[in-house]
């Protein structure tokens, strides 16, 4: 799932294992049995109603760019980074692995990142889950660049593989739909592909925008609480400002509860009360976080949600954890799905 998610959850961590006594972190996509992606590609999610799903394959540019190297580049951690060759790339988080076979250059990707769920990647190794960065595993694969999240970690893990002299690009985390063309031109910029970063740049941001246009303009707009659930670990959150969905939330035409309600943390316990002044319409889950707690039935019996008009109507809307919020160049067949689930309807926006 995305580091961004696992990045944001490490302010709310101490809080989660205080009040549910989880035996562990949550969302570094090493929990794999409470619900996060598992090795190998996932399956296409769909709501528990009728929503498009997301697909497992990408849909890289046509024609395969040829690299200009060697360039230099600002990382996102303030360093200058010289990327001199780039047959052998390990991108440490499922989106940047995303962005980098969508540009074309999938062929040259050796390992990924447990969180890395479309078809093209399933049989590559997996040497990274989320934040639990294995420096040997790295090192292993030879690579020429390393590209990582801001939030990717240990520290130690990544000053190890730098100091084995291999270079390594920090791109800033993912926070929002306005961050889907900033990553993808880091990263298209690293590996001496700028004009293809430009292109799948206005690819990706002209579909979302279609598909956001086509979104039904209901008054009052639904309120949608985004709940991250690990049923297993007994962690049941729900989202606040920062905690990546507002956007994603906004361009579907709703309103994000948990922020509108007064939530200024990322993310914040599920309390009866939090449930009950947020009052959402509709609850957004990553669809192995509701698998993980036993479908919507499972879902209702979470205090408080039975109480919400979403638990009344059995409002869910659900997307593959490794997609939800990548903000990459599939987002908006995320919000295709969200748009659609929301309002049980058809959208006309590309896919």
């Amino acid at each position: 799932m995305r580091t961004r998610l696992a990045g944001a959850l490490l302010s709310v961590l101490a809080l989660t294992l205080t009040t549910t006594a989880c035996g562990g972190p949550s969302g570094t996509g090493s929990d794999t049995g409470s619900g996060t992606a598992a090795d190998g590609a996932a399956g296409s999610s769909r709501d528990p109603r009728s929503g498009s799903p997301v697909s497992d394959r990408l849909e890289p540019l046509a024609g395969t760019p040829s690299p200009e190297l060697p360039v230099t580049v600002r990382s996102a951690d303030g360093r200058k980074v010289t990327v001199e060759r780039a047959d052998r790339l390990v991108p440490l988080s499922g989106s940047l692995g995303e962005i980098v076979f969508t540009l074309g250059l999938g062929d040259r990707v050796v390992a990924r990142d447990v969180t890395a769920t479309f078809e093209e990647a399933s049989e590559l190794p997996v040497v990274t889950r989320g934040h639990d960065v294995s420096a040997e595993s790295v090192l292993s694969m030879r690579p020429d660049l390393v590209i990582a999240e801001a939030t990717t970690g240990p520290a130690e893990a990544m000053d190890q593989i730098r100091a084995a002299g291999v270079r390594v690009l920090v791109v800033e985390a993912a926070t929002g739909l306005d961050d889907v063309g900033p990553r993808i031109r880091a990263v298209a910029d690293a590996l001496g592909v700028p004009d293809a970063g430009r292109e799948l740049t206005t690819r990706s941001e002209q579909r979302i925008d279609a598909v956001t246009e086509s979104a039904p303009d209901e008054d009052p707009r639904p309120r949608v609480a985004f709940l991250y659930l690990r049923g297993s670990a007994s962690v049941y959150l729900i989202g606040g400002r920062g905690s990546g969905a507002t956007s994603l939330i906004e361009a579907a035409g709703a309103v994000d509860a948990g922020a509108e309600s007064g939530l200024e943390k990322d993310f914040t316990a599920i309390t009866s009360e939090a449930l009950v002044k947020a009052a959402p319409d509709a609850i957004l889950v990553m669809a192995k976080g509701l698998e993980s707690v036993g479908g919507v039935d499972g879902l209702a019996e979470i205090p408080g949600v039975a109480q919400t008009p979403a638990g009344m109507d059995r409002r869910v809307v659900s997307v593959e954890d490794g997609v939800l919020l990548n903000y990459g160049p599939r987002t908006d067949q995320v919000l295709t799905s969200v748009v659609e689930q929301l309002y049980d309807t058809d959208t006309d926006g590309a896919a």
